[in-house]
């Protein structure tokens, strides 16, 4: 009796075993049919099936370490490489210790120890209207502080995680002291009070309500891709500049992923993690989302091929979590609300 007692105990462990080995536990942030093409070919490809949690990144943060120990998540998605970093700066990350994921992210779009890595590309460009402004008369971010812009440059708020990334990028490059008098200047040329969303940015540029504005290129992308006739003419009164090395290169973000801290089907999130770095995986987010590819070998297709190629700062993303705190006060201190 006891014999078979042992030997049910055992037979449940092998099939709590062998059941961990076809799911894996997915809290995403993002929210976008493409993911779920992506979930749906992993799981043909694999066999292994997904359960998504998806909330705002904070409330996934949030989740995950209420649940402790025992938390099932596997995977933590979300975009900003800010956002990363605070999950694991909360301890809700593990390092990947995947040699193939270090082999093909470039080590400017993975944390510096493995805790996560970069998937796509956000690249924050400059938008302009085209009857307005001479594309040959612009240069970089650092120049839209000068005197002749003044009045001129419409932004969205210092609360929005991507302009706190912008300039968490220019303090690690060039220094804060030099940061906070371009936010100086760049405040002293807005159009407006900084409002809405990167779209709105758009449509205020189409509307000469602003000359440039600051907006991820895929905010453009989706206007010009548009089933709505209004959006498409907004999208052809502008155009997207993207800084050239010479005056500093084009800020990149990223839409990134780590492997939760006390996930329970490790091996799983590991495969799941080099799916999404693979070619198929990054053309779907570029044809399906807009998103720049995170590798260098994927032809990139459509509207996004039309915007040209574009030339990174190469400043570390991770850093953008560290200087996070310091571009917030800064901000702060020169009047950006």
């Amino acid at each position: 009796m006891v014999f078979r007692f042992i030997l049910f105990a055992f037979s449940l462990i092998l099939l709590s075993s062998c059941a961990e080995k076809d799911e894996v536990n997915i809290y995403s942030s993002r929210h976008y049919d493409t993911d779920m093409q992506l979930y749906d070919n992993f799981t043909e490809q694999t066999g292994i099936h997904i359960n998504l949690i998806e909330g705002t990144s904070d409330e996934l943060i949030e989740r995950i370490r209420n649940e402790g120990i025992n938390s099932p998540a596997d995977i933590v998605i979300t975009v900003d490489a800010g956002r990363l970093w605070r999950a694991r700066e909360a301890g809700i990350l593990q390092q990947h210790e995947s040699e193939y994921l270090d082999s093909v992210i470039k080590p400017e779009l993975r944390d510096t120890e493995g805790y996560w890595v970069g998937l796509s590309e956000r690249v924050r460009g400059i938008i302009y209207n085209r009857e307005r402004v001479n594309s040959d008369d612009l240069k970089g971010y650092w120049e839209l502080a000068e005197p002749e812009w003044e009045g001129r440059v419409c932004v969205r708020s210092s609360n929005n995680i991507y302009n706190q990334s912008l300039v968490a990028s220019l303090i690690e490059s060039r220094g804060e002291e030099a940061v906070e008098e371009w936010a100086a200047g760049l405040v002293n040329n807005f159009a407006r009070s900084p409002q809405g969303g990167d779209t709105d940015q758009i449509k205020a540029v189409a509307a000469g309500l602003c000359d440039v504005a600051l907006a991820n290129h895929y905010y453009l992308a989706r206007l010009v891709q548009s089933t709505q006739q209004q959006d498409r003419e907004v999208a052809e009164k502008v155009g997207i500049y993207f800084p050239a090395s010479e005056f500093g290169g084009v800020h990149v973000n990223i839409s990134g992923a780590g492997i939760a801290a006390n996930s329970p089907n490790r091996e799983n999130a590991i495969q799941f993690l080099e799916y999404l770095a693979t070619e198929d995986a990054q053309l779907l987010f570029a044809v399906g989302n807009n998103e720049f590819p995170a590798l260098d070998n994927v032809e990139i297709p459509g509207v996004l091929g039309e915007f040209g190629e574009y030339e990174s700062d190469a400043v570390n993303v991770a850093s953008y979590g560290t200087n996070n705190p310091a571009a917030i006060r800064l901000m702060d201190r020169v009047g950006w609300r």
